[in-house]
């Protein structure tokens, strides 16, 4: 049979996301009252670095502290810049940070492709160090897509004392689950950009600008409603291009073609470890109605821990509702960690 040429790059349609648009950031954020960089060296390797980290607030204050863990892995803190409104509304310190091997932590693009460096217990060893320097004894955790799954691993693994109350933003609880998800969402894209999906995987092209081109629709359908992307995502992305070792390592080269060692992850079944012990004030969920996090992917947070829950999704997002509904997010955020 003849083959049939690819279709050209031009003759790919624009991105579009589906309407209504949503409001997106609608104020400015506080600048931080401090900024650093903590020394760490991981256990199990002895590989010495530092992570770079931003605070909003008074640690010494009476509100309880809340450390935030970004996505990808290797998306770095930007986008989660409206966070820092918790502090200018409601007094709560704040902690955003760049996580080992994006941003302006240390880079090791030496273990590009290392299994046994790039994992989940490395990143919870990091976040320990930072709680630990810090002086951090009773604390929140929200984690946004990887960040958390890296969340929930880590109530699960290391049950810390001092978790008051987890949110778990945009995020699976399987990655097996989660795949199969996207390629539901990914059927829905034009027919151009599907088979230009499929061409590039399929001839291993995936670094090429074609497949970011195809790509740029599902993410501006299911990853970010606002377009152009708002500047803390660019800046985000831009960590990605500079340095994508520990993306590419753990997930691979898009938000639906996951070939890293992320590809088995699950903690669906591990769950029910999160109890009223583990958590006592309680467990967040949150995702947006566009959300590649559709809720069959992140309602194991939901219904199987053992401590109290609460859903909140935003009509209007997909997967980032702290950018594309800041204001809604940040009030329903705040309500939850203020409720006793």
């Amino acid at each position: 049979m003849p083959q049939t040429a690819a279709p050209a790059l031009s003759s790919l349609p624009e991105p579009s996301p589906p309407h209504p648009k949503p409001p997106g950031q609608q104020r400015p954020y506080p600048k931080p009252t401090k900024t650093g960089r903590i020394p760490f060296s991981y256990p199990k390797t002895g590989l010495k670095g530092s992570t770079y980290y931003l605070l909003f607030g008074d640690l010494s204050s009476a509100k309880t502290p809340l450390i935030c863990l970004h996505g990808g892995p290797g998306v770095g803190y930007q986008y989660l810049l409206p966070l820092s409104l918790l502090w200018q509304d409601h007094d709560i310190p704040v902690i955003l940070y760049d996580q080992i091997g994006c941003g302006q932590s240390t880079h090791f693009p030496d273990k590009r492709g290392d299994s046994t460096f790039w994992t989940p217990q490395l990143f919870m060893a990091e976040l320990n160090n930072l709680k630990q320097t810090l002086n951090i004894t009773t604390f929140d955790l929200l984690g946004q897509s990887w960040g958390g799954m890296l969340a929930g691993q880590y109530a699960i693994d290391q049950q810390p004392r001092g978790l008051r109350k987890l949110i778990i933003s945009d995020s699976p609880s399987d990655m097996v689950q989660w795949v199969e998800v996207a390629a539901k969402l990914r059927q829905a894209l034009p027919t151009a950009v599907r088979e230009t999906l499929d061409r590039c995987e399929r001839e291993g092209r995936t670094d090429t600008e074609e497949y970011e081109q195809a790509v740029a629709h599902y993410y501006a359908r299911h990853v970010c409603r606002i377009l152009p992307n708002p500047a803390e995502l660019t800046a985000a992305f831009e960590n990605l291009k500079k340095d994508n070792t520990v993306y590419e390592t753990m997930n691979g080269p898009s938000e639906f073609y996951v070939i890293g060692t992320l590809k088995h992850w699950s903690i669906t079944e591990q769950l029910g470890r999160i109890t009223e012990e583990t958590c006592p004030g309680g467990l967040l969920v949150m995702n947006g109605y566009y959300d590649e996090a559709q809720d069959e992917t992140c309602e194991g947070y939901f219904w199987r821990p053992r401590c109290r829950t609460k859903w909140v999704r935003y009509g209007l997002s997909s997967h980032m509702p702290m950018l594309e509904e800041t204001e809604a997010y940040v009030r329903d955020l705040g309500a939850f960690l203020e409720t006793v």
